[in-house]
């Protein structure tokens, strides 16, 4: 007899998920982060001696998930593990083996938490309220992770595993190409208006207005407007 037995039941409505075939059905991006609803009935998993690994392809098999996992998920189910709804049996695991999964809404993904990322975002090009909004409306935020900008709203900093640090990325990366692909308007400065009044021998240069200089010339001219004359020279 083996060393390793294991033994999973689950409901046969389990097998087909309500949401998995509303993501198919409805042709939406599967690389989108979506909640992972899943049933309240009890997952009944016992396990004499069985790595942790191996368990989670398990788990992931009876629910018709696919489960990708890190190479850094190390460690070994021992025991007997209590009929917990499949989302807690998930958070459990992860608690007791310091994991931390995404479903993106296709594929769960689990990785060691030493495996977190941070980054440092600058946002020049793309507010805050469109990212966090534009997240929002992907389905790919997760309260459980970090999204915050600093004061000023200059810099957001983003902390999670490495599958929802990928979408956040890529979301703000897609932001700031369109924000520069939009046409920029130049504002051209107001042009100015020049008046010039000829008074006999002398001139007058009235700029937006205001009178600015007055000129003489040698050559009387009729009263009138005309051209920039020369400055007159003084003796």
């Amino acid at each position: 007899m083996p060393s390793t037995v294991i033994r999973s039941t689950m409901l046969h409505s389990l097998t087909r998920l309500v949401f998995v075939g509303f993501f198919l059905s409805t042709g939406i991006h599967t690389s989108l982060g979506v909640p992972l609803s899943l049933s309240t009935t009890p997952y009944k998993y016992t396990v004499l001696d069985q790595d942790l690994s191996a368990a989670l392809q398990e788990f992931g098999s009876n629910l018709n998930i696919r489960v990708n996992i890190s190479p850094d998920v190390k460690g070994r189910i021992r025991g007997r593990m209590p009929d917990l709804p499949p989302r807690e049996f998930l958070d459990r695991l992860t608690h007791l083996y310091d994991l931390q999964w995404y479903y993106d809404g296709l594929v769960l993904y689990v990785s060691a938490a030493k495996e977190a990322q941070t980054r440092m975002l600058v946002l020049t090009s793309v507010h805050f309220d469109a990212f966090k909004e534009a997240l929002d409306e992907l389905g790919i935020s997760d309260e459980r992770y970090v999204l915050r900008p600093a004061p000023g709203n200059g810099l957001v900093m983003a902390s999670g595993p490495p599958r929802f640090m990928a979408l956040v990325e890529q979301t703000f990366n897609g932001l700031v190409a369109e924000a520069q692909a939009q046409p920029h308007v130049v504002e051209m400065p107001p042009s100015e208006s020049v008046l010039i009044l000829f008074r006999g021998s002398s001139t007058m240069v009235v700029r937006d207005g205001r009178p600015e200089a007055s000129y003489s010339s040698d050559v009387p001219q009729q009263d009138g407007v005309g051209g920039k004359p020369e400055r007159s020279q003084t003796p």
